[in-house]
C-alpha cells in the first residue's frame, strides 16, 4: 500500500473515531508486549500491517508466519501515521478484532476483586488502571456510564498489555453493574474510594468478595454509586498533594487488597 486509499482511511479512522471502532468491530495495536500479549491470550487479528523496504526481526516475521491474518506490506510513511509515531514507521501494527464484552462472562468466585471505573475521561488512566488491576491480581475491570474508550490507542498503550490479558467490560450504567453484582451466588461487597472516606484503606477488610469502585477524575464517584457502596474508603496522603489521580488511587487500593490477600 503506498497511498492514502480507502482502506487506509479506514484504519486511520481508528486512532481517533470511537464510533468507527465499533462499527468496524477493530482497533489498532502497536508495540511488542501489547500485540505478543493478543496473540498470546487469542485475540483475533485481522491484518498484518508492516513498512515495505526494511528488513523485519524474527519477532515481527514469526507473526506474520505464524498467525493468520491479511498482510499488507505499507509505504513507512503511511504506517508512522498508523502508529502514530512521530520519527519512525513501528515494525508491526496489528489490526485486532474488538471482543464480545458480557458481565455474565466474568467468574464471581470466594477470592473475587473486581474494579468498576465510573465515568473515567481519560483513556491513558483507563489503561494505566488495567495495568493495574492485572498486577494485583484483580478478575475484572468495568468502565460504567459515559466514559473514554477502551480501545482507544492511548487506553491500550497505557494497558501495557494487561487489556489482553484480563476482562475488561464497558457497562452503560451503576444500574447495571449493580443488577448483576446482586444476582451473584457469592455476596460482593461494594468498596467506593473517596478522599472524605469514612475508614483508611488499611483499616477496612478487603480479603473477601470485592467489588471496589474508582470515581471519574473530576467529580468522584455518581451519585448511584455512593449510594450503592457498602463502605467508602480513603487513602491517607501528605505534602502539598490535595490528592491523587483517579487511576493512582486505584492502583494504591488495589495494592492494598494485594497485600492483606497475601
Amino acid at each position: 500500500m503506498s497511498t492514502r486509499n480507502a482502506r487506509f482511511q479506514q484504519w486511520e479512522s481508528l486512532l481517533l473515531n470511537r464510533t468507527k471502532r465499533q462499527r468496524n468491530g477493530e482497533f489498532l495495536v502497536q508495540g511488542v508486549r501489547p500485540i505478543t500479549l493478543a496473540v498470546e491470550q487469542g485475540w483475533t487479528v485481522r491484518a498484518w500491517l508492516y513498512p515495505s523496504g526494511r528488513k523485519l526481526s524474527r519477532w515481527a516475521g514469526d507473526l506474520l508466519d505464524g498467525v493468520a491474518a491479511q498482510r499488507v506490506e505499507m509505504d513507512p510513511e503511511l504506517l508512522r501515521e498508523l502508529g502514530d509515531k512521530v520519527e519512525q514507521a513501528p515494525e508491526l501494527i496489528a489490526v485486532v478484532a474488538l471482543p464480545a464484552e458480557d458481565l455474565g462472562d466474568v467468574v464471581v468466585a470466594s477470592d473475587f476483586l473486581g474494579v468498576v471505573f465510573d465515568r473515567p475521561t481519560s483513556p491513558g488512566n483507563v489503561g494505566t488502571l488495567v495495568r493495574s488491576a492485572d498486577a494485583f491480581g484483580a478478575h475484572c475491570v468495568i468502565v460504567s456510564g459515559h466514559a473514554a474508550d477502551v480501545y482507544d490507542p492511548k487506553a491500550v498503550r497505557a494497558s501495557t498489555g494487561s487489556l489482553f490479558a484480563l476482562p475488561v467490560v464497558r457497562a452503560e450504567s451503576a444500574a447495571a453493574v449493580l443488577g448483576w453484582v446482586r444476582a451473584q451466588d457469592v455476596a460482593v461487597q461494594v468498596v467506593g474510594t473517596d478522599e472524605h472516606g469514612t475508614v483508611r484503606v488499611d483499616r477496612h477488610d478487603l480479603t473477601g468478595p470485592t467489588l471496589l469502585v474508582v470515581g471519574n477524575e473530576t467529580a468522584g464517584m455518581s451519585a448511584a454509586w455512593r449510594e450503592a457502596c457498602d463502605t467508602v474508603v480513603s487513602i491517607p496522603i501528605g505534602g502539598a498533594a490535595s490528592s491523587l489521580n483517579a487511576a493512582t488511587a486505584g492502583s494504591v487500593v488495589l495494592y492494598e487488597a494485594a497485600r492483606q490477600r497475601g
